[in-house]
């Protein structure tokens, strides 16, 4: 362990090095993600609490069908939509289509955050947590507004999914 270093930094290093095996797994920007995400809604929550803002006693359940929809389909919209794409740019580079208006990025790895960033961007699945966490904190602060952006998503979901019945059908016939 050299002078610079903090007791145990080498034994992390280590731990990281041993959990990577090889593979290029940024870490270090995965910590920064997660304390971002940790830092808005701990803000989130001082804001709400200083403003007399309280959580929801409960949603309906048409609600969190509701969010649950608009969250999957701003994600998808946010992580594979070619429009979206000058968004994704600084953390991703194109590598061909997909789905139907949906597109496959290569998550570019200049560095651990960028990386982290890249794989953030390009995962819907990755992305939900932060959509339904902002959708969640919109319910605090302005439930109408929420109520009115999940509904958009929510109503755009169902017409793509009409869209593709109505290609599937017409490939058939």
């Amino acid at each position: 362990m050299s002078a610079d270093q903090p007791p145990g930094a080498s034994a992390g290093k280590e731990q990281a090095d041993q959990y990577r095996d090889g593979a290029q797994r940024p870490l270090s920007g995965y910590l920064v993600v997660m304390g971002a995400f940790v830092a808005v809604v701990s803000g989130a929550a001082g804001v709400a609490r200083g403003a007399g803002r309280r959580l929801p006693s409960s949603l309906s359940g048409f609600d969190v069908v509701l969010l649950m929809v608009g969250t999957h389909k701003v994600s998808r919209t946010l992580t594979k939509d070619a429009v979206t794409s000058p968004l994704r740019s600084p953390f991703a580079r194109y590598a061909g289509q997909s789905g139907p208006s949906e597109v496959v990025e290569e998550v570019r790895k200049p560095s651990q955050l960028r990386h982290a960033v890249g794989e953030l961007v390009t995962c819907p699945f990755c992305l939900d947590l932060w959509i339904a966490t902002a959708f969640m904190i919109g319910m605090v602060f302005a439930p109408r507004l929420t109520r009115t952006v999940a509904t958009t998503f929510s109503v755009l979901a169902g017409a793509d999914f009409l869209q593709l019945c109505y290609d599937r059908l017409q490939s058939e016939s």
